[in-house]
């Protein structure tokens, strides 16, 4: 086993431990710096090849643009194929998939996963990522891709992990946070500039 995919289990292993006991947990290098750069420039890329659309609210029918409460841009992953550049991204997920299946028996099954961009002054209002009528959504993650990013910048995911408790993460590159779908409140704080992400969920079979 090569030195990245160690790293990558211990990571996953970090995560599964602070999920079942904080309902949250970061792992600060998930991915080797050059993952992240080449996760970072495959965004890039696919920005400017016209492929990001604003993200929409709600479901089905009631889907819609709200740029006062969500102001990202959003590109969808193929997880079945994957570019080069999201192959590590994929293999190392799968890793934490079953990691958290064998420690907490979460019955992960299905991953969804797309690029965010959020321009500077954007942001994401407190939300659930889990719907009201679906709970295939068990485990939601962020994957930041920003490198050089400071305090400064803004642009905090904030995870409301227990009564009157919350965390503030910054999205500095290559810092994965995890966290249940159906527990944790959290939002996105405007930055004051573009702000890059992967974010996912792992989902039970329906």
């Amino acid at each position: 086993m090569s030195d990245s995919a160690v790293a990558t289990d211990v990571a996953a292993t970090a995560i599964v431990e602070g999920v079942a006991a904080e309902r949250y947990a970061l792992a600060p290098h998930f991915l080797p710096p050059g993952a992240v750069t080449a996760l970072r420039g495959r965004a890039e890329a696919l920005d400017a090849a016209g492929h990001f659309a604003p993200a929409r609210t709600g479901r089905g029918a009631a889907r819609e643009v709200r740029a006062a409460v969500r102001g990202d841009r959003i590109a969808w992953i193929d997880t079945a194929a994957g570019e080069d550049a999201e192959r590590p991204l994929l293999a190392a997920l799968e890793r934490l998939r079953e990691n958290a299946n064998r420690e907490l028996a979460l019955g992960l099954f299905d991953l969804e996963l797309h690029y965010a961009i959020y321009p500077a002054g954007a942001g994401y209002a407190r939300h659930m990522d889990r719907f009201r009528d679906d709970d295939a959504r068990v485990l939601s993650f962020v994957l930041y891709l920003n490198a050089g990013w400071t305090a400064a910048d803004g642009g905090a995911l904030t995870l409301d992990v227990a009564p009157q408790c919350s965390v503030a993460v910054l999205p500095v590159a290559g810092t994965l946070v995890a966290f249940l779908s159906e527990r944790v409140a959290h939002a996105v704080q405007p930055a004051r500039r573009a702000r890059y992400s992967i974010a996912g969920w792992f989902r039970r079979r329906s």
